[in-house]
Parts: C-alpha cells; structure tokens; sequence
C-alpha cells in the first residue's frame, strides 16, 4: 500500500485554498492540493507537516485530519489533513507551481483540478467541518474549528 497526503491550506478568511499545478501525469497541468508520500516508519500527520514546509514553506499553522481513502484497485491510501492560516504568509515552491485559489471555484471541474472531481467531494467536508463544534453546518468563512 503506498501512503499519501493532501493538505487543504486555507488563508486566515477562509476564501482562498492555497493549490499547486502539477507537473506531470497524472493530471499535469492541473490544479492539485499539496501533499506528497508518507515515508516507511513515518506518521501521517508528521509527514503532512513535512511535505507542507517543503512544497510551501509554511510550518506555521495547525493541520488536523480530516478524512482517509483508500483506492485498493491501485494500492493508495491517503490521508486528508486540513488547516487555516492564521496570518497572511509568503509561500515559496521549488517544485511547482504554487496558486491561492478562490473557493467559490468548481472543485469537480475535471479540466482545470485534478482526481477526478474527488476535490470537489472533499471540500463538500468542510461546509460540515464546524457542525460537531457548533450543532449546525456553517458557512465555509464562519468556520472556527480549524
């Protein structure tokens, strides 16, 4: 089974999610969350922290999990890790393309995001991702439980 991790980073309103384009197959050229492998040995959750600082630079918020798939026709599990900036932050990547992404977007555009409209399923989480705080489903932006 190989581990994997994508990270939904939203800036401090809560309006942008910070994406980047990929670079190659599957989905070059698309729009994908940052994320990466999860090493032999290592946790989820540290691998998550790890693969942030070094696609983004940021190591400054708190990322929580939010969700597992597992695709057991090709062998992937993944991890979904969530979190929201607290302050505005420069971002720099060596590897790719990095963009703030409005999240009035159409996560399930197949020509502009990757997996297949599986973001557009996974950002539908996060209308509910306050329900358990606050015993009804908020608005993206009145999230605090992050």
């Amino acid at each position: 089974m190989h581990n994997l991790n994508l990270i939904w980073v939203f800036n401090p309103t809560a309006d942008k999610v910070l994406m980047c384009k990929r670079h190659k197959e599957p989905y070059m050229g698309l729009y994908n969350l940052v994320g990466g492998k999860v090493e032999p040995g290592e946790a989820g959750l540290t691998a998550a922290y790890r693969e942030l600082a070094e696609e983004t630079g940021i190591t400054d918020i708190t990322l929580h999990h939010l969700a597992d798939f597992t695709y057991y026709y090709n062998g992937f599990h993944i991890a979904v890790y969530c979190g929201k900036l607290g302050h505005a932050v420069e971002v720099s990547g060596d590897e790719k393309e990095l963009a703030w992404i409005d999240t009035t977007e159409n996560f399930f555009d197949i020509s502009r995001f990757a997996g297949d409209g599986n973001l557009g399923h996974i950002f539908a989480l996060f209308k509910y991702a306050g329900e358990k705080y606050t015993g009804q489903a908020p608005k993206l932006k009145e999230a605090t439980a992050w």
